[in-house]
């Protein structure tokens, strides 16, 4: 691309940002974390240059991130932890949410897992540090349960990696039961 002297116009640097977050968000927080990652993905959306999201797209934070990042006009990369991840983690429910923003995305890694056990969390957890440039953790706050493959050791591997992370828990947002 050149600009109107014919000189190279430089490209926009990508930013790659993946998402971990809680699956239980309330319905009432739902729209307040929308609300918020959208204003956080503003400075790398449309003409500030092209923004992939990284997600798992899982109920809660990691589908809303998705949507916002579709919103924003970036491209969505999947994460799927294990090869039986649709059939038998994926609620009804969450089914055509998930469905379709599989559809959406530009690309779909599934890990080479069996079954989605904690092993196959843990890896798509690495997954989601290692294609990032930043991390967003739609999170409360609350430390690692010591299960492993969760949001608060997203948060863990992110930093201990350099990777900068932008916390997303704006007032009003609560956890379901």
């Amino acid at each position: 691309m050149t600009d109107a002297e014919g000189d190279p116009v430089p490209r926009q640097q990508q930013t790659t940002i993946a998402v971990t977050g809680h699956l239980d968000l309330t319905e009432r927080a739902v729209p307040l974390v929308r609300a918020a990652l959208d204003e956080l993905l503003k400075p790398y959306a449309g003409d500030a240059g092209p923004l992939v999201g990284v997600s798992c797209i899982a109920k809660g934070a990691d589908t809303v991130f998705a949507e916002a990042v579709l919103a924003a006009g970036g491209r969505l990369v999947v994460v799927v932890p294990s090869r039986d991840y649709r059939r038998g983690v994926v609620e009804p429910e969450h089914g055509g949410s998930y469905d379709r923003l599989s559809a959406a995305a530009e690309e779909v890694v599934v890990l080479p897992y069996e079954t989605a056990d904690r092993e196959a969390y843990e890896a798509a957890n690495a997954v989601l540090v290692q294609r990032a440039d930043r991390l967003v953790a739609v999170w409360d706050g609350a430390p690692p349960t010591g299960m492993g493959g969760g949001t608060a050791d997203a948060v863990v591997a992110a930093r201990a990696a350099g990777i900068p992370v932008d916390v997303v828990w704006p007032e009003g947002a609560a956890r379901g039961g």
